[in-house]
């Protein structure tokens, strides 16, 4: 589960100095719901109920879904819980409704407490099990999707389970050549994260969790934000904050510098470098607060700040080791722009027919936009529509024939972007149409004359391609404007709103109360059909693997079902449909002659062969020969393996920008542990979308130029030239 689409997510990572198989430490104490959390339920089950689109009374059928959904995003393998535990847990199933209008917490915190109990007793039994060995010719598996599985009776079939889960760790880092000794502390460190993850969740923590289930349980795209997320949120929307520009992660219990973001504070200051190891922060004149052991978020606070206050750093230097000596870093925070989200351009050459075209790309990672910056006029704001379109004007500049927009994994973002941005592509008119939950129809139109871009378009989408993305391609599809290349995209049909609560608390004692983001509305393409659940359907479809229904919209519990309304008002400014087939005789060629594009079908058919299995043997044979011989094949495409990124990070102060509720189950299972030289990986979708339009501009300028006895007409200049 994510917390709104758009884009980027920096979670917490932690880790344990060294090998730890000691007693485990005292359990913390019980979690228990504060005042704040009380008045954020009054007015968060008050808002659901009487604003939210689908319109659901607070009852049985509601504390059921809730109950699961709780469950569910605690233990989602369910490797923690026992089946006594759920027996005991089912008093709660239908009275959640009645506890959320008592604003009684305390069946959430119970159940919460007890996963914490469980999975500290876990985390401990896995880490006994370093001391020993284990025997890999004993043919066995380990069953690590355990979704559907019935829950765990007894104390002696969950010590398996994790046997094995521990066994499965080890062998796959023994199948990378890792010493025993390696073995033993990269498991210990590894399971040390997760136990400290674990007991770093507060109160707050388990609060978003359970208001999350509960709106989820409505519908899977509203959700409660904390005070904190919902400040992350806007930065991920502005895609700036005040800061020093600095990626920050843990490790062994310190906060350490991951990157220097360029062009930020810290990167102007040069003496704050990656692998320096935070300690201690202060605030201008003030005395230091020490920082180890900190959640990193806590660190991340202390240090995000005003423009152009000061902050001082007690760090302990990458290369000098954690002895010391530390030393004193003062900077003065300012603004950090967050470019790695913004929209991004490069042109790629593809020779068709003898003749070389040039093809710009401009990827646009979220839908984006200073909203504050944009209420106030101000002049400079950021967004992603005045991105593009300055990008549009410095690929004009270098002669292009044509423009591919890479939507691909952006979750969507800002409504009007999606509207402003197809305006840098038609003329005139209506983009998308938005219904509210009394049947009131607004269109949203784009209203400014001309166009940024009036040459050959092509879109290239993917199942995360969802929202904002995909009412721009649905508008550039309905129009002709362009055409669509890649998969069917997520099918997120619906509007989400941002209610702060705490403009409806009365100040209480100045209590933050975070945020509601409430589904209010649905929206609809200008053709009168819905992307929700269906998406937008690709007029070429590029290889990809799995089954559709499986990833999207259509594959989430309580999603709204697919409708449709009256189509609006529009003229369509071309039709592209005798190219497409002609095009796509081309790609599928290409599907058989290109090499590349045949290695990944081939790679995507082993992904299918692998999608159904729930469990792996523990045969160190087994495993060996299924290892190597997935290591020959990557070595055949792309000459190498890629090395792993063992944790994720957080900006000094960065934000949650993804969509639909953050993953509660701190377990993670790990990360690739492979010591390989990374190798960059051609990325063969992007640059087949490239020749399809570049064929599609060739068919277009020779015998099968499309010519109409109409008034349609083919964008630019009469043609796509």
């Amino acid at each position: 589960m994510k917390i709104l689409n758009a884009a980027f997510a920096f979670a917490l990572v932690a880790g344990l100095a060294g090998l730890s198989v000691a007693s485990i430490e005292p359990l913390p104490d019980p979690l228990s719901p504060a005042v704040e959390h009380r008045f954020a339920t009054q007015l968060t089950t008050r808002f659901m109920g009487n604003f939210h689109y689908r319109r659901m009374a607070l009852d049985n059928e509601l504390s059921e879904r809730m109950f699961e959904q709780y469950i569910e995003s605690l233990d989602p393998n369910r490797m923690y819980f026992t089946a006594a535990d759920i027996e005991e847990f089912e008093r709660y199933r239908t009275g959640l409704d009645e506890a959320l209008k008592m604003r009684d917490l305390d069946p959430a915190y119970a159940i919460f407490n007890r996963y914490r109990e469980r999975a500290l007793e876990r985390i401990d039994y896995a880490r006994s099990l370093l001391e020993g060995e284990f025997d890999f010719t004993v043919d066995e598996r380990y069953e690590y999707d355990r979704e559907d599985a019935p829950w765990i009776d007894s104390q002696a079939e969950m010590d398996d389970l994790w046997r094995k889960r521990v066994k499965n760790d080890w062998l796959g880092l023994m199948l990378a050549e890792r010493e025993v000794d390696d073995i033993r502390e990269t498991l210990g460190e590894r399971y040390g994260n997760i136990e400290r993850r674990v007991r770093d969740f507060n109160a707050q923590d388990v609060f978003q969790f359970f208001m999350n289930s509960y709106a989820m349980a409505i519908e899977p795209h509203s959700s409660y934000m904390s005070p904190r997320l919902a400040e992350n949120f806007e930065i991920s929307m502005k895609l700036s904050l005040d800061g020093i520009g600095a990626l920050l992660s843990v490790s062994n219990e310190y906060v350490e510098i991951q990157e220097i973001v360029p062009g930020g504070p810290a990167d102007l200051d040069g003496r704050l470098q990656p692998g320096d190891r935070i300690v201690g922060v202060a605030q201008g004149d003030e005395e230091f607060q020490d920082v180890v052991g900190w959640r990193l978020d806590d660190v991340v606070d202390l240090i995000r700040g005003e423009r152009d206050t000061e902050v001082r750093l007690e760090v302990l230097p990458g290369d000098t080791g954690l002895k010391g000596p530390t030393k004193i870093i003062d900077i003065v925070r300012n603004e950090v722009k967050l470019e790695e989200q913004a929209a991004s351009s490069s042109i790629e050459e593809v020779e068709i027919d003898g003749e070389t075209r040039r093809i710009g790309v401009i990827d646009v990672p979220v839908f984006y936009v200073d909203f504050r910056g944009r209420a106030r006029n101000e002049p400079n704001y950021r967004s992603s529509t005045r991105d593009v379109r300055r990008l549009i004007q410095e690929l004009r500049a270098e002669g292009i024939d044509g423009l591919v927009v890479d939507l691909r994994n952006n979750g969507g973002g800002a409504l009007i972007e999606a509207t402003t941005m197809t305006g840098l592509f038609i003329d005139e008119g209506p983009v998308v149409q938005v219904r509210d939950s009394r049947g009131s129809v607004q269109v949203e139109e784009d209203r400014e004359p001309g166009m940024a871009w009036d040459g050959p378009l092509a879109v290239l989408v993917n199942r995360a391609s969802a929202s904002a993305s995909e009412i721009f391609a649905a508008a550039i599809q309905d129009y002709g404007r362009g055409i669509i290349i890649g998969e069917p995209t997520y099918g997120k049909g619906t509007v989400q709103n941002l209610l702060n609560l705490d403009d409806y608390s009365n100040n209480l004692d100045e209590m933050r109360l975070g945020q509601v983001k409430l589904t209010m509305a649905q929206y609809f393409r200008i053709n009168g059909g819905s992307t929700q659940n269906r998406g937008v359907l690709p007029d070429i479809r590029l290889p990809t693997y799995g089954d559709p229904d499986e990833y999207g919209e259509s594959a989430l519990d309580h999603a709204l079902p697919w409708t449709e309304i009256t189509e609006a008002d529009f003229r369509p400014v071309a039709d592209l449909t005798p190219l497409v087939p002609l095009a796509e005789q081309r790609h599928l060629a290409r599907r058989e002659s290109d090499s590349d594009l045949r290695d990944l079908i081939d790679e995507f058919s082993e992904f299918e062969a692998l999608a159904d299995r729930t469990s792996v043997s523990l045969l160190e044979d087994e495993r060996r020969r299924e290892y190597e011989e997935a290591e020959a094949r990557r070595k055949a495409r792309y000459g190498g393996i890629h090395g792993g990124d063992d944790g994720d990070a957080e900006i000094d102060g960065s934000a949650d920008g993804s969509d639909d509720g953050a993953a509660t189950d701190p377990d993670g299972d790990g990360a690739a542990e492979e010591d390989a030289e990374a190798v960059e990986e051609p990325d063969v979708l992007l640059l087949e979308s490239v020749r399809i339009l570049a064929d599609l501009i060739e068919l277009d300028a020779g015998q099968h130029r499309l010519v109409q006895a109409t008034d349609l007409q083919l964008p630019g200049d009469g043609g796509m030239d």
